[in-house]
């Protein structure tokens, strides 16, 4: 009898020790208790409850396209690799609406440079552990859209070469260069931003204030935030 509660003892206690490693973790991953779908099984239920909640590969879905996925390397403002992979999603709705933009674009002699789209949260609590400025960075208290997957990082490039064209600043500048109003910039960096600014808008896209590359889809609101890494969305 001694022998079985030592070894009842033995068990409960590797099982608290998980249970509290576990709490542990997820307090990590979720520091401020959101709402976040963060299983591959909660993704796939959502999608059978409402299909636009599927996530889209823009680089099927936009296949000449530019991806520069830059939190894939660390040429970004962190410094570090946030993404195992240069992968680029949005949910249905944004995905459709996004390539509506890019035909738009290459009728007209231009094409999309894509550098990020959907953001898992745990990317988000890196950006604002390196840069808690909140005109530029998410505040992860709130999640970002990108953490909804219905915003997108974009440029503009020429059909023809697939080089960018002149735009007011370099991807992820913290400046007022940024700002999608400011107007000291060369003439032709102004037509090619308001160009972008202009084809985004006409298919559901708004600008953020602080940034011209940045475009939120106008739905996503109705998208809940997302904590599930690239693999497990296939």
């Amino acid at each position: 009898m001694k022998f079985k509660l030592t070894r009842l003892l033995f068990f409960t206690v590797l099982l608290l020790l998980h249970f509290d490693n576990s709490v542990s973790n997820d307090n990590q991953r979720n520091p401020y208790n959101l709402d976040l779908i963060s299983s591959p099984a909660e993704y796939k239920q959502s999608v059978i409850e409402n299909p636009d909640n599927a996530m889209l590969d823009l680089k099927e879905i936009i296949p000449n396209a530019v991806f520069d996925i830059v939190y894939a390397g660390t040429n970004n403002f962190t410094g570090k690799q946030i993404y195992d992979s240069p992968e680029a999603y949005l949910r249905k709705p944004a995905a459709l609406a996004l390539k509506k933009v890019n035909d738009r674009l290459n009728s007209i002699g231009y094409t999309l440079i894509i550098r990020d789209a959907y953001r898992p949260y745990s990317a988000s609590l890196k950006f604002f552990e390196v840069y808690p400025d909140t005109n530029f960075v998410a505040n992860p208290k709130f999640g970002s859209r990108h953490n909804r997957a219905c915003a997108v990082d974009v440029s503009l490039a020429k059909l023809s070469n697939l080089e960018e064209v002149d735009v007011p600043t370099m991807f992820d500048d913290f400046s007022e260069k940024a700002h999608p109003d400011y107007s000291d910039i060369s003439n032709e960096a102004a037509k090619n931003r308001n160009l972008l600014i202009e084809v985004m808008k006409e298919f559901g896209f708004t600008v953020y204030p602080t940034e011209w590359w940045h475009f939120d889809y106008r739905t996503w609101e109705n998208f809940k935030l997302m904590d599930i890494h690239f693999d497990e969305l296939d």
